[in-house]
């Protein structure tokens, strides 16, 4: 029987005809004719002011941090549970990072606890959409406006997903999204810096090419192209915003059949649900999720967890748990922080497992993940 992976990478358009396309237009460097159609695409499609490509996810990151100007010692508010490239763009810039517990229910950061966590030296808040579930944006943005903070959001997961009829990532002053093998549109390694805030769209294309004022070289607005500010290499390759717009081209068409997955998944475990073995994603009202994800969180022991996995595991079946919390981690540590700190963020990261979805698992391979799950609670 063969194995079901955690994750697969798909093709499922004109990916390999877009890449032959660019190689033979001469262009494989940034900013060629498929990334300004990814840009275009999601500026359109989302509602977005600005969109940059760029080469992950981290990138996006580093360039808000960037755009947010921090001083050092600044205190930036974001969750523990999230994944490290969240953190590391703002202690880059010798930022003060104040974690914040989250929701039981959406795994979220807990937006009534921001308040308190802001003092005269913070400079910005991170929202985290786990899971493409929204975190609930009217609150943090009415906080920041408030206190006159920034807010970038982090919607690595949440691509394609809405807040209130609004695209995540376009909420904030900005956004950052990824396309990551794992996630729902894919072109291996890649990213996008979102700019919803006129202020920072042309140091945001600055940063983005070295530090240099390329971009306006390039439209004809200088005559020459120089060093103008901090920056770095964030350009993906035409390969990858090639592979990345024909994904995009079927984003319709890959979200509903994520979405199929996802509601099997959540039909089929009803009764486990019903019966308290474990629960699974919640997503409030106002909320549209984009099926990035399907997570259980055990109720029972919390051993059950490993247990689970281990079964899984000789059933040929990939899952996995998600994160481990950054304020427990040895850099959370050296931060001063201790375990105990943030107590949903720590139960909830010890009893979550996420399951197989993605594009191309078939009804069949779901049918065995749903009753390898099954037989384990079965035999408890």
């Amino acid at each position: 029987m063969s194995e079901i992976p955690f994750n697969r990478p798909f093709i499922v358009g004109k990916e390999l005809y877009y890449i032959a396309q660019a190689v033979q237009g001469g262009h494989l460097a940034g900013d060629g004719a498929f990334t300004k159609k990814c840009n275009e695409w999601m500026e359109r499609e989302f509602g977005a002011k600005k969109v940059l490509l760029t080469h992950s996810c981290t990138a996006a990151l580093d360039m808000s941090a960037l755009l947010c100007d921090l001083d050092p010692g600044g205190e930036v508010i974001m969750p523990s549970f999230t994944f490290v490239s969240t953190a590391n763009a703002f202690a880059l810039r010798d930022a003060h990072i104040r974690f914040v517990d989250i929701r039981p229910d959406t795994l979220n950061m807990n937006e009534n606890l921001i308040e308190e966590a802001v003092t005269e030296k913070t400079k910005a808040i991170v929202p985290v959409h786990y899971a493409g579930v929204s975190c609930e944006m009217d609150t943090i943005m009415e906080i920041a406006s408030r206190h006159g903070l920034l807010v970038v959001e982090d919607a690595a997961q949440g691509v394609n997903a809405t807040y209130k009829g609004r695209y995540l990532g376009t909420i904030g002053h900005l956004g950052t999204y990824s396309f990551h093998e794992t996630k729902n549109f894919i072109s291996g390694e890649g990213g996008a810096v979102v700019v919803n805030d006129d202020r920072f769209i042309e140091r945001a294309e600055i940063i983005r090419e070295k530090g240099t004022n390329r971009s306006k070289f390039f439209r004809g607005e200088v005559d020459k192209y120089t060093w103008v500010d901090i920056g770095s290499s964030f350009l993906p390759s035409e390969i990858v915003a090639a592979f990345l717009y024909a994904q995009l081209e079927e984003a319709d068409t890959i979200t509903r059949k994520r979405q199929e997955i996802f509601g099997y998944y959540a039909e089929q475990f009803e009764s486990l649900v019903s019966r308290g073995f474990f629960r699974i994603p919640a997503c409030p009202e106002g909320c549209r999720h984009n099926a990035h994800l399907f997570y259980i969180i055990i109720q029972t022991e919390r051993e059950d967890r490993e247990r689970l996995i281990a079964h899984l595991k000789k059933k040929g079946i990939g899952a996995v748990f998600h994160y481990v919390p950054l304020h427990t981690s040895p850099m959370g540590r050296k931060m001063g922080y201790e375990e105990g700190d943030l107590p949903i963020t720590e139960e909830m990261s010890e009893r979550l497992i996420r399951l197989p979805c993605y594009y191309e698992l078939t009804r069949e391979e779901q049918d065995r993940v749903i009753g390898a799950v099954r037989e384990f609670f079965g035999d408890l």
